[in-house]
């Protein structure tokens, strides 16, 4: 019997594949994975999302007014400027489908966050992912694929697998360069673990273009990946696309109280920016003691390159057996590398003694 059929495009789409959570038979797994923050969530968080249990029969409020005030607080941004989603990746696939679309090419690097590929694929638009130069987005030859189909291109800063920064200015020249009927989306779900001053999250080109975005999550730092809950601060004209489009209660009740209490937490924030500021370097350091290349990294993780596919799947099953699970990169084109999420204390010291040992083994 036949059977209703998609999109060809659609079948072409191979599907995220997010970091495991258990290793069977482990006594002990060490997540490490998924980039989540080390010190799980908030109390006042946890707190909240308890108190909403009674509530849950309500729907939420669908225009998030306490949250987006709540962000506009924290932040120093205007509400009216604020969308919520579903996570982050909700309102990537909305700029997607919005913006892109059959005949409208989308760009990224070639080592961005696969969403991109996936979402501009399901809009209908041809994704062109552009070589980078040392692991990082190379804005010129970004530049240089763009044409006259080009509606969309994403820059995740810092980017995801690679943690590799672009400086604030050379973004701001980037879109000086670019089309004014481009939008370009900086996806900045790591901004709050970058301590280095010429880093900007996004927020000046908003201000002061016309077609630029940033987006943001609540998944890393603020330790609600669960709860699916992200943000973007954008140009009326667009926040007026995404309120038409956006599903109507596309952010939970929990999702809701959880992320207002979470921004409220004293310092919260600041306590993950110093452990990430003291122990990524400890982490990149004691796996480069071992003898392996670990990129330079501006986010909650490292990217661990060991040359070989062949030697990135011997580590990866060398770290499960010890009941470690860290991320293969092979569907982000680096098959012969690993990242590894900076945990715990204990944490970092376990995956560092792990990999030393795999070393040793290694040379015999």
């Amino acid at each position: 019997m036949n059977s209703p059929a998609p999109r060809a495009e659609i079948l072409r789409i191979e599907p995220y594949v997010a970091g495991e959570s258990e290793l069977p038979g482990a006594n002990r797994t060490v997540k490490l994975s998924s980039n989540e923050g080390a010190f799980g969530v908030p109390p006042a968080a946890r707190a909240a999302i308890v108190a909403t249990a009674a509530e849950a029969y309500r729907y939420p409020d669908g225009a998030a007014d306490p949250l987006r005030a709540a962000l506009g607080k924290r932040w120093g941004l205007d509400p009216a400027r604020i969308v919520c989603g579903a996570g982050s990746d909700d309102l990537l696939y909305q700029f997607c489908l919005s913006y892109g679309g059959p005949g409208r090419d989308i760009i990224m690097s070639a080592h961005g966050f696969s969403i991109y590929h996936i979402a501009g694929t399901y809009a209908g638009s041809r994704v062109i992912k552009v070589p980078e130069r040392h692991l990082t987005a190379d804005l010129d030859a970004m530049l240089a694929a763009v044409s006259p189909a080009t509606r969309l291109i994403f820059l995740a800063n810092p980017n995801n697998p690679t943690g590799s920064m672009v400086p604030a200015a050379d973004v701001a020249r980037f879109r000086a360069a670019l089309p004014p009927e481009v939008l370009l989306v900086l996806d900045a779900a790591y901004a709050e673990y970058v301590t280095r001053p010429a880093y900007d999250a996004g927020v000046k080109l908003v201000d002061s273009t016309a077609n630029t975005v940033m987006t943001r999550t609540f998944s890393k730092i603020f330790g609600l990946g669960g709860m699916r809950i992200g943000w973007c601060y954008a140009p009326p004209a667009i926040v007026d696309v995404l309120n038409r489009v956006r599903g109507p209660f596309n952010v939970s009740v929990a999702a809701q109280a959880a992320a207002i209490a979470a921004l409220g937490e004293p310092g919260w924030v600041e306590k993950g920016c110093a452990h990430n500021a003291e122990y990524r370097p400890k982490l990149a350091a004691g796996i480069e003691a071992a003898g392996l290349k670990v990129w330079p990294s501006e986010a909650n993780f490292v990217l661990v390159d060991l040359a070989t596919t062949q030697a990135a799947n011997a580590a990866d099953a060398f770290l499960r057996a010890n009941g470690i699970i860290v991320r293969k990169v092979g569907g982000y084109g680096l098959p012969h590398c690993l990242r590894v999420t900076v945990g715990t204390a204990d944490e970092v010291g376990l995956v560092v003694d792990a990999f030393a040992e795999f070393t040793r083994q290694a040379r015999g």
